[in-house]
């Protein structure tokens, strides 16, 4: 596994520490991520307005995690379940029609359709998070991930051992060391919206 999204959630594995299957690698720690980046949007955009959730069927733990989160928090989210691009346009046209204060896409599906989602999003003038660093230096706003390059790299090591005949049974997940924070003040700034400082002084990247 090259970051797995929850590799115990999903039953590829007994546990991290000891996965017992014949499987191994890394996660991604994306649930976790997801509740993050919730917390940060809601640094970025303060006050009762929902956040909205793009999610797709492959994603439900992380949605369950957000909503759960979110629950406990007394914050108010706007669920929008989707599968292609048509689904993701009406979601993000009834975010901006229900007032939402901000956008969270989360799993493999809003990742392949971040450049329209980002499009969108600021057309709709929606502070939005994207799973893809390099979008956000084409048109998104805020980015808040494990470092994918790091994550790959230490695939290899795992291919290594394996093909020397270590058991993945035996060989424990690795969870992610390195998170990345980049802001585009441009898009802030096109959207009409100001980044606190604190916020700006925690990012590994800010683009201007």
């Amino acid at each position: 596994m090259a970051g797995a999204e929850d590799p115990v959630g999903l039953g590829v594995v007994k546990s991290l520490a000891h996965p017992g299957t014949n499987f191994t690698g890394l996660s991604n720690q994306a649930l976790e991520t997801a509740v993050k980046k919730l917390e940060l949007l809601k640094e970025l955009v303060p006050g009762a307005a929902p956040v909205a959730v793009l999610w797709d069927p492959g994603s439900l733990l992380t949605w369950q995690a957000v909503e759960d989160s979110a629950r406990r928090r007394g914050w108010r989210l706007l669920s929008f379940e989707v599968s292609d691009a048509v689904e993701v346009k009406a979601g993000i046209k009834a975010a901006a029609a229900a007032q939402a204060g901000a956008l969270l896409p989360v799993g493999g599906l809003v990742f392949r359709h971040a450049r329209l989602i980002a499009e969108l999003a600021t057309a709709s003038r929606l502070p939005a998070f994207y799973s893809n660093p390099d979008q956000v230096g084409n048109a998104g706003l805020i980015h808040y991930a494990a470092d994918l390059n790091l994550i790959w790299g230490r695939a290899a090591i795992f291919v290594d051992k394996i093909l020397r005949g270590a058991k993945p049974a035996d060989l424990p997940v690795e969870q992610p060391t390195k998170f990345n924070l980049i802001i585009n003040l441009q898009t802030a700034k096109a959207i009409g919206l100001t980044i606190p400082r604190a916020l700006l002084l925690r990012a590994d990247q800010v683009i201007q």
